[in-house]
């Protein structure tokens, strides 16, 4: 593991503690509400395990968030502009793929903007959450091919199409390419 690795693993590690404690959640709780393992949710809190994107979705779940919450600053940003070289990064342990939050954080917005790079062949899942009705997600695609796999219907998009869709509903993104795909999620926390 790099140095960047255990720097994020770490922030990961920090914030899901913080996060369990604000909502006044014992281990145990927080397994039963996310499906996780106490045994997992342990040994992330002590950076000894890097948790996967459908594992972290399902922790930020349980604790009423969505993901870009769970990387979100509590702080107030001090600015309105979001420069790149501060936007915060994270990459899937098992898939690989890479995630920047692009919105300036602290923001009193509903709305988060997400870019990921998602590898050749990778496969992401997201199990069905039922405290999510209210979100949703438009999800553009700017390079490469993007199969979103809902629970009635495939949609392979292509650069420049965009998917609408509740993010309470189960779905995977695939990429079935042997080219990365580059990829705007736009989530909105009510409607």
């Amino acid at each position: 593991m790099d140095d960047t690795s255990r720097e994020i693993d770490g922030a990961i590690s920090q914030r899901l503690k913080m996060l369990r404690a604000r909502a006044g959640l014992t281990l145990d709780e927080l397994a039963e509400r996310s499906g996780v393992s106490r045994a997992m949710i342990s040994r992330i809190e002590r950076t000894e395990a890097s948790p996967t994107a459908a594992l972290l979705a399902r922790l930020s779940e349980a604790l009423g968030l969505t993901l870009s919450a769970f990387f979100a600053d509590d702080e107030p940003s001090a600015s309105p502009l979001s420069r790149k070289e501060n936007q915060k990064l994270w990459r899937d342990p098992h898939t690989g793929y890479l995630r920047r939050s692009v919105s300036p954080p602290g923001m009193p917005s509903r709305v988060d903007i997400v870019e990921v790079e998602f590898p050749a062949g990778a496969r992401v899942s997201f199990p069905p959450r039922a405290e999510s009705r209210v979100i949703t997600q438009h999800v553009w695609l700017f390079e490469g091919v993007l199969d979103m796999v809902l629970p009635a219907e495939t949609y392979r998009l292509m650069p420049g199409d965009c998917l609408f869709m509740d993010i309470g509903d189960a779905f995977d993104f695939h990429n079935p390419s042997d080219k990365p795909a580059r990829y705007a999620v736009i989530l909105d926390r009510g409607r």
